[in-house]
């Protein structure tokens, strides 16, 4: 008879399987996500992560198996990006009306993400490379991965400071929103855009269409701008 171990570990050698645990982890999620009446906590991004996560450590699977594994999901980032440009062109008649509130959000959000997360790290002495690797964490993934990278960051820690940024931000902005009394779906998710990036913008559209369209929006502007924030605001701490 043959070993189970011996088999699970041949399984493990190829791609496929962990590709398609990445997709049935989050279809899990999703599952829990819509049982509990889209519950903020119940995120189903967090909760993929952490059966992932489980599945890792309880068959001793390096991280970087895995990822060879479901880098396919990781490779489709970029062009989801790219596809941020959909609501913008959509809604660019909004966006002139409203360009001037938004320019004037887009640099607080950006500039606050980018100036609290360096000055809480530097103040607890954090330096160097992990330093540069929190500069980017409020822009979505594969663009805060780049700047990571030009900076002389970590480009692994900075992916996982972004997916814990949009996490948190996707449970926490919710009940927040609507303890400040803010009711203009565009503002929500613009702000939600900007603050939580692609997981954030994925909440905003479960809740409504143009806070998910503004949110898009915010993420793809919040993206750029951090481009250009990241390195000067970094040199001030170096």
């Amino acid at each position: 008879m043959i070993d189970a171990a011996l088999i699970w570990s041949y399984l493990t050698q190829g791609s496929l399987i962990w590709l398609t645990a990445t997709i049935l982890a989050f279809v899990a999620g999703d599952w829990c996500f819509r049982r509990t009446g889209r519950a903020p906590w119940a995120n189903p991004v967090m909760l993929a992560i952490l059966i992932i996560g489980a599945l890792l450590l309880g068959t001793g699977t390096p991280y970087t198996t895995y990822f060879e594994g479901a880098q396919f999901v990781h490779f489709l980032l970029g062009p989801a990006t790219v596809c941020l440009a959909l609501p913008l062109y959509l809604n660019l008649g909004h966006v002139r009306r409203a360009a001037l509130p938004m320019i004037a959000a887009l640099l607080a959000g950006s500039a606050t993400a980018v100036v609290s997360a360096l000055a809480i790290a530097w103040a607890m002495g954090v330096r160097g490379g992990v330093l540069a690797s929190l500069a980017p964490k409020s822009a979505t993934a594969p663009v805060a991965i780049g700047i990571s990278q030009q900076l002389g960051g970590e480009p692994t820690l900075t992916a996982a400071l972004v997916l814990l940024t949009g996490i948190i931000g996707a449970i926490a902005v919710t009940p927040m929103l609507n303890a400040l009394g803010l009711t203009d779906w565009r503002a929500r998710g613009f702000a939600t855009g900007v603050a939580a990036h692609g997981v954030g913008t994925a909440r905003a559209l479960q809740v409504n269409e143009t806070a998910g369209a503004f949110a898009g929006i915010g993420m793809a502007l919040n993206a750029v701008l951090t481009g250009i924030l990241a390195p000067l605001v970094l040199h001030l701490f170096q």
